[in-house]
């Protein structure tokens, strides 16, 4: 997400970096730049032309023109301004009041209500919340399977509705059976609807009513930029929203979306959906989206992915097994596949400070297939062969490679990588127990 806006952001920081002194005319060059990369990006001309005022006054300020480091000093006004932009700070879900809480989605059709809801409720699940779905979508065929779908795949309950009810009704009872069950937060899946509908947007309303949800949210489709905003700007009119999810914000390299509900309808992003998987949402953090947009990493929601994929006990027994070199190719294999859960390998690394505005890195081609071989090579080895690498010989290498779908050249590699993860292994526990943190992988 973003890579089109940061690109064009990091060639005027460079062009501003490279002057000894800053004037007025190279920084309003400068920002007549970021002008044209904000409205490429697709960001609302209203907010565009405040972002750059805010910014141009700050940056003829004397904390520029008289500092040592004037163009490190514009880009620390443009990350703050950002970060101001897009709400300077993370609002949490609405959970209070009466239980069971009910949470509202509301949208156009296509814009990844049902699945969001399933996100929705592993999320909450994650923050020691009981959910129950609520299918309320009566109109669009199979939406009430595609839920109950979801709801079995992850455990969680679902209300059972059918295409012959009431949406209105099927949220009154399921508040009243979400209390009898121990759910203590509904998630309503209502249906996806144009704003200008009248008579379905009145449905919304009679579901607020009803319902007497303590949040409601927008789902709305990052890629479609600006009108993403006026999408929201018309829903909270009529429903007096209480905040955005932005689905799809992988496929957006522009931005738009994100860098102006927040300015023009004074609603902020709450999540984004970062990918298809039911565990890619994300809540939104102003101050770490911008540190990203300005290609600086984000190390606190890499951090926080590792925390919730990471199983607490296998770190510990991992964290065992390395001070007595006893790491074997079984647990090099459950390391890939922990790593594989994160998230693309090329994304993790954008997060790491300096990496994505790196030129090499931007050249660089990651094969996620790579981690997905080296486990179907680990799993065709014998039990003795995972525990005692040495005793793979060359047959022993063909049969595996065959066995794999591979080549015996891959089967090398990996023998090879894992022999000098075990050497420097060996190398660190030379200098005592200290030097392993808790639960540290090798690589």
């Amino acid at each position: 997400m973003f890579d089109n806006l940061s690109d064009r952001l990091n060639s005027v920081f460079k062009k501003l970096k490279g002057q000894g002194k800053l004037t007025e005319s190279n920084i309003e060059e400068g920002l007549r730049e970021v002008r044209m990369a904000l409205l490429e990006a697709d960001v609302h001309y209203k907010v565009v032309k405040q972002f750059v005022t805010d910014v141009k006054a700050r940056s003829l300020g004397t904390e520029v023109l008289t500092s040592l480091t004037p163009g490190q000093q514009v880009i620390k006004i443009v990350n703050e301004t950002l970060t101001e932009l897009m709400g300077a700070r993370h609002e949490d879900l609405q959970l209070g009041g009466p239980k069971p809480a009910a949470v509202m989605l509301v949208g156009l059709q296509g814009s990844g209500k049902t699945t969001t809801a399933g996100k929705l409720a592993v999320f909450l699940r994650k923050n020691g919340r009981k959910p129950m779905l609520v299918p309320a979508d009566v109109y669009r065929p199979a939406a009430i399977d595609q839920l109950t779908k979801l709801g079995t795949q992850l455990g969680v309950p679902v209300f059972p509705s059918g295409t012959d009810m009431d949406p209105v009704d099927i949220c009154a009872r399921a508040k009243q059976t979400a209390g009898e069950s121990g759910c203590d937060t509904l998630i309503l899946d209502t249906a996806g609807r144009l704003h200008i509908d009248e008579e379905l947007m009145d449905e919304l309303v009679r579901i607020k009513t009803i319902a007497a949800p303590a949040d409601i949210l927008l789902v709305a489709d990052a890629m479609t930029g600006q009108d993403a905003v006026n999408i929201a700007q018309s829903f909270d009119s009529r429903l007096d929203i209480g905040g955005v999810i932005l689905t799809k914000m992988d496929g957006d390299a522009r931005g738009g979306a994100a860098l102006s509900i927040k300015a023009v309808t004074n609603k902020p992003i709450k999540f984004i959906g970062v990918g298809e998987k039911l565990s890619e949402l994300e809540p939104f953090h102003p101050d770490r989206m911008a540190s990203r947009i300005l290609g600086m990493g984000d190390m606190l929601t890499l951090i926080e992915k590792a925390q919730n994929m990471v199983d607490q006990k296998k770190a510990l027994e991992l964290e065992k097994k390395l001070r007595k070199s006893e790491f074997t190719l079984d647990d090099f294999r459950d390391q890939m596949v922990q790593i594989r859960k994160l998230g693309p390998i090329k994304d993790l690394l954008k997060m790491i400070p300096g990496v994505a505005n790196n030129k090499q890195f931007k050249k660089m081609e990651v094969d996620e297939g790579e981690l997905v071989r080296v486990e179907a090579i680990i799993n065709s080895m014998t039990a003795k062969e995972r525990r005692d690498y040495t005793i793979i010989n060359g047959s022993r290498r063909k049969r595996i490679a065959a066995g794999s779908g591979t080549r015996v050249q891959d089967v090398n590699t990996l023998l090879k990588n894992y022999a000098q993860v075990m050497k420097m292994v060996k190398q660190i526990t030379k200098g005592g127990p200290r030097a392993f943190g808790r639960g540290m992988m090798p690589f």
